[in-house]
């Protein structure tokens, strides 16, 4: 890292440290969105960001914002972050890296006495993890006007998603959706070994991958397991089986090429699922996910002439497969992708560009303005779990490239005007 950088390993370390501390009883990492937990934790970064000269409010759709105005705010905002919200037993750096690491951008503009042209604000969205309401990513689905209606009349226990947002600070009947948003960026853990094993620091993402679940069910026939002749079965598991490998062989070819592809058979049921019964019916869930379009409407073509294919072979009622969600990729804009190249090289971090496998605010964020992630290395690629680790310093390194990419950004997004 460039050593008259005025990011701070140290301070870091301490605020992931603390929020780290504020986790349920014999779970950690533990903090999940409208939780008391998430509340103290909330509490907590709210302080953080007035102690780094932040002015800081619940917008409409419950984020937490801070923001520090800029010398010609009639040019709009500048906005970094990520969300503070864990999964179930969950790590001490998905998501919360990337805050404390804007809130870190913040700090040091202030250390060396800058201050942008541009507003700048430091967002934690309120829900990016799947939330005790069954949705993922309710805030920044707020900020870009992608919040489904519906979705405040979910209710888990007594409580309403509507509620529940008005309970966090948010004004859920009311429009949270932004246009002064210039640019967004997210600095996130990369979740996934490749950093780590190419001995590289950073992860410039090309893409985040679209995620489409498919649902296929295998009709059988329920039959003593002692007596019926293995000719004469209509076992509903073995095509199953030959159909969770189908999809793992075509996943494998598909992943062989340049873009990123992985599906797998995340769900499973099997009726009556006794010991003595041949199997009478499976239900499978793929998940997969493309970072090409082209790539996804291939799997699913393939897939569906494979599932024909094994029914016929085994003689067992496969259902044709079923899209039971699908959201496109979201590539990262062109232009900021550029800037986090310079940036890198400024920070003297080296890169190189890479997908993302997994979701992320920012895929919401693209919806309503130029929006970008970097990635930072995370030990062994580990992820939603306890042991997920990043070191202070890989973060550091991955704040100065913010640090760098928003000051340049602060003339480029002028000149572009």
């Amino acid at each position: 890292m460039n050593t008259n950088s005025t990011i701070r390993a140290r301070r870091i370390a301490d605020d992931i440290d603390a929020l780290a501390g504020i986790t349920e009883p014999d779970r950690p990492y533990t903090r999940r969105a409208f939780t008391p937990k998430f509340f103290e934790g909330r509490k907590w970064l709210e302080q953080a960001m007035r102690d780094a000269g932040a002015v800081t409010q619940i917008d409409a759709a419950g984020n937490l914002i801070g923001t520090i105005p800029g010398a010609h705010p009639d040019l709009g905002t500048i906005m970094l972050g990520s969300h503070s919200d864990t999964v179930p037993d969950g790590g001490r750096f998905d998501g919360i890296a990337g805050v404390i690491a804007a809130l870190e951008v913040v700090r040091a503009l202030r250390d060396q006495g800058t201050v942008l042209d541009h507003t700048l604000e430091v967002a934690d969205f309120l829900a990016e993890e799947v939330s005790i309401f069954g949705v993922s990513c309710i805030g920044s689905r707020g900020m870009s006007g992608s919040r489904p209606p519906e979705w405040l009349q979910r209710v888990a226990g007594e409580l309403t998603l509507e509620q529940a947002i008005a309970d966090v600070g948010g004004h859920p009947l009311h429009s949270a959706e932004r246009d002064d948003i210039k640019a967004f960026l997210e600095l996130h853990i990369e979740q996934g070994p490749v950093l780590q094993n190419e001995k590289i620091d950073i992860g410039v993402v090309t893409a985040i991958a679209g995620i489409t679940r498919i649902e296929i069910i295998v009709e059988g026939r329920a039959d003593h397991a002692g007596t019926t002749p293995m000719g004469a079965r209509k076992d509903a598991l073995t095509t199953a089986a030959w159909i969770a490998l189908g999809v793992e062989e075509l996943a494998k070819a598909l992943a062989s090429g340049e873009a990123h592809f992985a599906a797998t058979v995340g769900e499973f049921e099997m009726t009556p699922n006794a010991a003595n019964v041949v199997p009478a019916r499976v239900r499978m869930l793929i998940d997969a996910r493309a970072e090409r379009r082209e790539d996804m409407e291939r799997f699913v073509d393939e897939l569906d002439n494979g599932v024909g294919a094994i029914a016929s072979k085994t003689g067992v009622a496969v259902s044709a497969p079923r899209i039971v969600s699908d959201n496109l990729p979201t590539p990262g804009d062109a232009d900021l992708l550029d800037v986090l190249d310079a940036a890198c090289e400024t920070a003297g971090a080296s890169h190189r560009r890479m997908a993302s496998g997994a979701g992320h605010d920012t895929a919401w964020m693209a919806r309503i303005t130029k929006a970008a992630m970097i990635f930072v290395p995370c030990v062994d690629g580990r992820s939603h779990a306890p042991d997920e680790l990043a070191t202070a310093e890989d973060i550091a390194l991955g704040a100065a490239v913010l640090l760098d990419a928003v000051m340049a950004l602060d003339t480029k997004l002028q000149e572009d005007i």
